[in-house]
């Protein structure tokens, strides 16, 4: 019997369709067919099928580079996957967004406990200890550059800069994609059950969200540091 999640993304599909990320998601008479959204009226497409499938998919993009972080904008192209099940379904869009599904239910059950950046860089230890160190002005600008939907990661941020509350990007407008719409805040997602939000006409999506920085933006944040110590020094200063 299907457990919550799964009821869940059947409810999301109940028109025949739903995104998740850059993934097109549509109903096919027993199963499920998945497909990158920029390729949603292509019939040239190369098909595969299951979950390890979908693991290869998710790896590389369309220059054969391995992705370290899938929910950057950058998955490959030229492909469609057939799952037989919403359990498969659900194996399937965890090895596209890793975790995502969960993090999303745990939101909306008002379970998901966030984590400020400083909270985050100030626990790392050994090579990342330096990261700690970083200003505001310098966190604000790493954030813009690195968590940006149009290049760099599609997650919705629910974190913070530190306890005081404050936006980690400064109201930049990090989180403001050419094409794919994020979540503006957290008060508009769905509050019970795991329910898609709807953005655009006929579309269903699916937001990724984001608890806590990722090893990508702690990475970013400590070569901020190290950079503006390895800067020389003026003779005014």
């Amino acid at each position: 019997m299907p457990d919550a999640t799964e009821r869940a993304l059947e409810a999301a599909l109940a028109a025949g369709s739903c995104h998740m990320g850059q993934l097109a998601v549509r109903s096919e008479g027993n199963g499920f067919a998945l497909r990158h959204r920029d390729d949603d009226a292509r019939e040239d497409l190369r098909m595969y099928h299951g979950a390890i499938e979908a693991a290869g998919i998710a790896r590389f993009d369309d220059e054969g580079n391995y992705r370290p972080l899938k929910t950057a904008p950058d998955l490959c192209h030229g492909w469609q996957l057939r799952v037989d099940s919403i359990s498969e379904l659900r194996a399937v869009l965890d090895h596209f967004y890793p975790g995502r599904l969960a993090v999303l239910q745990a939101h909306q059950a008002g379970r998901l406990q966030t984590t400020p950046l400083r909270e985050t860089l100030d626990r790392q230890s050994g090579m990342y200890r330096v990261a700690a160190r970083i200003s505001d002005e310098q966190i604000s600008a790493v954030v813009s550059r690195v968590c940006r939907s149009d290049g760099g990661c599609l997650r919705k941020i629910l974190w913070r800069r530190d306890a005081s509350g404050v936006p980690a990007a400064g109201g930049r407008g990090a989180k403001a994609p050419p094409t794919l719409k994020n979540v503006a805040a957290t008060s508009e997602l769905p509050s019970t059950g795991l329910a898609p939000e709807k953005f655009e006409a006929g579309n269903e999506t699916l937001p990724l969200l984001c608890q806590e920085a990722c090893a990508v933006l702690i990475g970013e944040c400590r070569n901020a540091v190290k950079k503006q110590g390895d800067a020389p020094v003026s003779a005014g200063d």
